[in-house]
């Protein structure tokens, strides 16, 4: 079987360093490099003299930035000054790195694949089908837009799919109530559990330390740093001994025309577009805490590991409904504890009171309480780490997932 990938095109082609965008395409890939044909299309950076590159059994396929696409570019824009109509934006539009992905279309056909797993860009099925009118088209969603975009659009454009794939039950029940006729079904996004793994010197040695909390994701308004920070301004008032370490881009702002307006959770977040979120974080952080509290920025991802083994609770305060959440998976493996909110699919991945707590979005009360619960319970921190870690190998390795994608393949 020969199957292409291809994700944004933003994304770069070479394995992934840092990020989780072309995370899933690169780690079952190479599960499926094992005995079948894979192909990687992402974007060809500066760096790159050669178009293609071959690694772990992917061939990487560079595609150049077009012409088409410089020109149409500053379209991106009305998105972003919220001009564009809501339920028909523009990266939704055929316009949209439409050279990028006609680039994509025609290698494709001279390559001959049998199957096509491409990511998010549902307006974008009808150029790969016409192209390859043979090969199986999976549509894999790691948000909600086919239900949250004018669904006579998205009708139009996934009618011709042959399996949606949905990143979590949240999502794939959204597209089965909103477009019944089309299949789809749940695989989740995994962890690497070898490379994801406790250590236990390291264990041994957190028991004397300050106590280190983290998060980890895009600082984003969505993410609700500016909920956590609230959250850590009460703890540390109780509990002095504590410190925070948020790690990710600040420059990767989620644009306002990518959520959920409809959401009233989410039009709280409103004036935190008005102006520079993370400086807007910074003010939030009291006297007391501010010496307590580490803008770390990005970390490639084999570095992450460190940061998870120093730290103790694991903290994703979302504001949104999430689709997903790979850190979360990334801490349940690495045996921590994790605080996350009701948020979209997080109830599928933590287990309330064994595996750690889910509380409330926007309420820094409740978060609070949960931290200092988890602080001043030694027992029951180390007990939710290592039902986090065995739901982890259990649900979430890679060689678990990549049977069931193949399976999948099979089945259409």
């Amino acid at each position: 079987m020969k199957i292409a990938f291809f994700d944004y095109p933003w994304t770069v082609a070479e394995p992934p360093t840092v990020g989780s965008l072309c995370l899933y395409s690169y780690q079952m890939g190479r599960y499926l490099a094992r005995s079948h044909e894979v192909i990687f299309y992402g974007s060809k950076a500066p760096q790159h003299q050669e178009l293609e590159y071959y690694e772990e059994g992917i061939l990487y396929r560079r595609i150049p930035k077009s012409f088409i696409d410089r020109l149409l570019e500053p379209l991106n824009l009305l998105d972003n000054w919220q001009i564009s109509n809501p339920q028909r934006p523009i990266f939704a539009s055929r316009l949209y790195y439409l050279g990028y992905y006609l680039q994509i279309a025609r290698d494709i056909q001279l390559q001959q694949c049998d199957v096509v797993h491409m990511h998010l860009v549902s307006q974008f099925v009808p150029l790969i089908r016409a192209f390859n009118p043979k090969a199986k088209i999976v549509l894999h969603m790691n948000t909600e837009w086919l239900t949250q975009l004018d669904s006579v659009m998205i009708e139009r454009q996934i009618k011709q799919v042959d399996l949606v794939i949905g990143c979590s039950d949240y999502v794939t029940n959204k597209i089965h109530k909103s477009f019944p006729k089309i299949k789809c079904q749940t695989i989740f996004n995994g962890v690497d559990v070898n490379i994801f793994s406790p250590n236990t010197k390291n264990n041994q040695i957190k028991a004397n330390k300050i106590k280190q909390l983290l998060f980890i994701g895009r600082i984003s308004p969505e993410k609700g740093v500016h909920i956590l920070l609230k959250a850590f301004n009460k703890v540390i008032l109780n509990y002095p001994n504590v410190q925070l370490k948020i790690i990710g881009p600040e420059n990767a702002i989620l644009p306002w025309g990518m959520m959920n307006r409809e959401d009233p959770n989410v039009l709280k977040l409103t004036p935190f577009y008005k102006e520079n979120y993370g400086s807007q974080l910074r003010k939030i952080i009291s006297a007391n805490a501010v010496n307590s509290v580490f803008f770390v920025g990005t970390v490639e991802n084999f570095k992450l590991i460190e940061h998870y083994e120093q730290s103790d609770i694991f903290i994703f305060p979302s504001v949104w409904n999430e689709p997903f959440g790979i850190p979360i998976i990334e801490a349940m493996a690495m045996e921590l504890p994790v605080i996350a909110t009701y948020s979209g699919a997080f109830p599928e991945l933590v287990q309330q009171r064994k595996t750690g707590f889910l509380v409330e979005r926007n309420d820094p009360d409740a978060l609070a309480e949960a931290i200092l619960c988890l602080l001043e319970d030694e027992n029951l921190s180390k007990a939710m780490g290592k039902a986090g870690r065995q739901r982890a190998v259990e649900k979430f390795s890679w060689d678990r997932l990549s049977e069931s994608l193949f399976d999948r393949y099979k089945q259409i």
